[in-house]
């Protein structure tokens, strides 16, 4: 029996380099992206199904769940990588490009793990693997709300890391620096000129695969230029003064 991944933001970038690189190891594929016609050549090439939508609508991911269910009868793993940058200045706030970029970069995660869970749980479990960001583990000032999104995606992760855990479901985050991508396309010369390396979004993929099969749930796999993936650990929170615990709820 095939193992079968669902991935969004497919067409291009990161998303298409898992795509081609779990295809190559045998997994089918339902690819999710707005780009209908890079959505469609690329299924095409892996001989996957593919749904041209946009994943900050709800209906998005319910659609590629079914299809997901209707083309292979499973859902193994879940790659939710759609996102874009956001380019909200605060001080001249265009409301539309702000909840144009919250939709996609946190409505469509939450939307993906919610449609996404009962089919991997009615499969025997799985995994999900979203693609945050240094920006969702460091403060980065080029560009706060996309910041913000990234922080909400790697919370998100970490509060569902043992409820899912629970229904054999693990849940974890791929966390790059810059990659060379259609996201930063317009800052790629800078970044050449400048002598900053930039990951290319084959050596994301391989780490999303291993995301996939992280021991610990809600891992945070932090991807740099020239390291192996590495695991990000946050310090502990101080607690109460006199070590006193919540009160229960009855």
């Amino acid at each position: 029996m095939s193992t079968v991944a669902l991935i969004t933001g497919a067409a291009s970038g990161i998303g298409a380099a898992v795509a081609r690189r779990l295809s190559t190891g045998g997994v089918r594929c339902v690819l999710v992206d707005r780009d209908g016609e890079g959505v469609e050549r690329l299924a095409k090439e892996l001989d996957g199904a593919w749904l041209a939508a946009d994943v900050s609508s709800e209906e998005a991911s319910l659609e590629a769940v079914a299809l997901a269910e209707r083309r292979y009868g499973r859902l193994d793993l879940v790659h939710l990588n759609a996102g874009v940058t956001s380019g909200v200045d605060l001080e001249n706030f265009d409301v539309e490009r702000y909840r144009k970029v919250m939709g996609v970069n946190v409505d469509g995660v939450v939307f993906g793990v919610r449609a996404s869970v009962p089919l991997l749980k009615r499969s025997g479990g799985g995994a999900i693997v979203a693609t945050a960001s240094l920006a969702g583990l460091v403060g980065y000032a080029g560009d706060p709300v996309y910041t913000m999104t990234k922080h909400a995606v790697v919370g998100l992760v970490r509060s569902l890391a043992e409820p899912l855990a629970a229904y054999n479901i693990r849940i974890g985050a791929v966390c790059p620096g810059f990659t060379d991508t259609p996201l930063v396309a317009a800052a790629r010369e800078m970044f050449v000129n400048s002598g900053f390396p930039l990951l290319t979004a084959d050596d994301v993929a391989a780490a999303v695969e291993s995301a996939f099969y992280a021991e610990t749930p809600g891992t945070l796999l932090v991807v740099q230029p020239g390291r192996q993936p590495m695991p990000y650990r946050y310090a502990g929170v101080p607690g109460p003064a006199g070590g006193q615990r919540p009160p229960r709820s009855e």
